[in-house]
């Protein structure tokens, strides 16, 4: 079998056993990171992630299609975009986890933590679909992920459980807040539009109709439109 065939034939391996990777990490992350080999290259735990987005884009897909999750382009967009960022983001992710790990005393590699952001990843599929939630689901995402990190931190990298937990949940912590707050920012902001645009309906309609209008009659409509901005400023 020559060297073509082989890597065929690992990749093949390793993208059926994603979802068991998927279950284990989800029902049991003590002792899948507990086991986790902590090198191998970097390949494995890439096309994981890589993965993972794909499907989480596919969720969104989904989602959009029974009008749960945003519009069909938005759930497109997220099958191409999302497993692009997902790769790229590992590593920088990966980066700032090694960093902050040894901060607070590991003595693993570079790989070694880019493997363990690269399976928490698990549960990006369905955090996707917490999203729907409004508030709750990105909270639930977020504290999900402090857990896998602590679990992480205990199993791998030797961290007392307290210390990881006040070092992660404290991040954890202001992560919650900061996407709470551009949430609540956003739902406003969209919630402000619709107001607009439904008291300002008749108005718009009459603007489609300038070129049938007196010059009087375009200068009241324009008017008023202009008026229903200064309202909503």
């Amino acid at each position: 079998m020559d060297n073509q065939a082989q890597a065929s034939q690992g990749l093949g391996q390793q993208v059926r056993a994603v979802p068991g990777t998927v279950l284990e990490v989800i029902t049991s992350p003590a002792g899948f990171f507990r086991q986790m080999p902590r090198t191998g290259g970097f390949l494995p735990p890439l096309l994981f992630m890589v993965l993972m987005g794909v499907a989480g884009g596919l969720l969104q897909v989904v989602l959009a299609l029974v009008g749960l999750g945003g519009d069909l382009v938005s759930g497109l967009l997220a099958v191409i975009l999302m497993p692009l960022l997902v790769g790229i983001f590992g590593f920088i992710g990966a980066a700032i986890l090694f960093l902050f790990w040894k901060i607070i005393g590991s003595q693993e590699s570079f790989e070694t933590a880019f493997r363990c952001g690269a399976y928490t990843a698990a549960i990006l599929p369905l955090t996707t679909v917490f999203n729907i939630i409004p508030y709750l689901g990105s909270i639930m995402g977020l504290v999900w992920m402090t857990y896998l990190l602590v679990v992480a931190s205990t199993e791998v990298h030797g961290i007392a459980a307290k210390k990881a937990w006040i070092a992660f949940g404290a991040i954890g912590a202001v992560l919650a807040i900061s996407s709470l707050s551009v949430e609540i920012a956003a739902r406003k902001m969209m919630r402000g539009m619709g107001e607009w645009q439904q008291s300002n309906q008749r108005v718009l309609k009459d603007m489609d109709k300038l070129d049938e209008m007196s010059p009087e009659e375009a200068g009241k409509a324009l008017g008023q439109f202009l008026k229903g901005l200064g309202q909503e400023e």
